[in-house]
């Protein structure tokens, strides 16, 4: 239930982000799902081995290079992703990884709050 409930926040959140940014457009609501999955898992995988190859950098960096990989993940989900999900370049890219990573982190304000 609870993976569920995940998957249906992660589709409002990536429909938000494409709604709220420019240059992000998703084909409806499955496909925000299902993009959200896709930017989740090919984050993990590739983003994974890119952090852990460039973790020097990524230290000195402060996180920087992270948030770098993180945008081009999203670029790469867009690429998989076809005509269903669009970015139009790098910069839309940059401001729905920093929308996402805001609503989410409301969200799960909101939802830390309620177990209390």
């Amino acid at each position: 239930m609870r993976f569920i409930i995940s998957l249906l926040v992660t589709g409002l959140v990536v429909a938000l982000a494409s709604w709220v940014i420019p240059g992000v457009t998703v084909a409806g609501f499955g496909w925000a799902i299902l993009t959200g999955l896709v930017i989740g898992f090919v984050n993990a995988v590739v983003g994974g081995i890119l952090r852990l190859f460039t973790f020097p950098l990524n230290w000195l960096t402060f996180g920087l290079v992270s948030f770098i990989i993180t945008v081009l993940m999203i670029m790469l989900s867009d690429k998989i992703m076809g005509s269903k999900f669009d970015v139009a370049g790098f910069w839309p890219a940059v401001f729905f990884a920093i929308v996402v990573a805001i609503i989410e982190m409301i969200i799960g304000r909101m939802g830390s709050d309620s177990k209390k």
